[in-house]
C-alpha cells in the first residue's frame, strides 16, 4: 500500500524501521528487499543504521549509467514512445524510472547536477 499511495502522490516511498538496530547484517538484507521492491529510502532509530541505509539507497555507478543511457537515447530519438538500448526496449515507464533514479543520485551526489534529464 506504501508503495501505491507514494507513486499516486509522486512522492518518495520510504520502508520503515528495523527495531533491531545492532543487527547490521538484517538491516543490509531488508534494505536490498525494500530498494528491489521499489522503496527510495528506509527510516533508521540508531544512528549506526544510517550508513547501511545510505549504501543500500544511493544508486550505484551501473545503475546510474543504465538511467542516463535511458535518458540519452529517448532525449537523442525525439522522445518517442519506445526505444531500443543494446538490443533491449525502453518505453516510457522505463524512462521514468531512469529519470527518478538520476534525481536520487543528484541529490546523493553521485551524478552531475547538469544531467541529460
Amino acid at each position: 500500500m506504501t508503495l501505491l499511495a507514494a507513486s499516486a502522490a509522486e512522492v518518495a516511498a520510504i520502508d520503515t524501521i528495523l527495531a533491531d538496530f545492532r543487527d547490521g547484517e538484517a538491516l543490509a538484507a531488508e534494505c536490498r528487499e525494500a530498494e528491489r521492491d521499489g522503496f527510495t529510502g528506509k527510516m533508521a532509530i540508531h544512528p549506526a543504521q544510517v550508513g547501511i541505509i545510505n549504501a543500500a539507497f544511493t544508486p550505484s555507478a551501473e545503475a546510474v549509467a543504465q538511467s542516463a543511457a535511458i535518458v540519452e537515447a529517448f532525449a537523442a530519438a525525439g522522445n518517442p514512445g519506445v526505444v531500443a538500448i543494446g538490443g533491449r526496449m525502453a518505453d516510457r515507464p522505463h524512462l521514468r524510472l531512469a529519470e527518478r533514479l538520476l534525481a536520487r543520485a543528484r541529490a546523493a551526489g553521485v551524478y552531475p547536477a547538469q544531467g541529460p534529464e
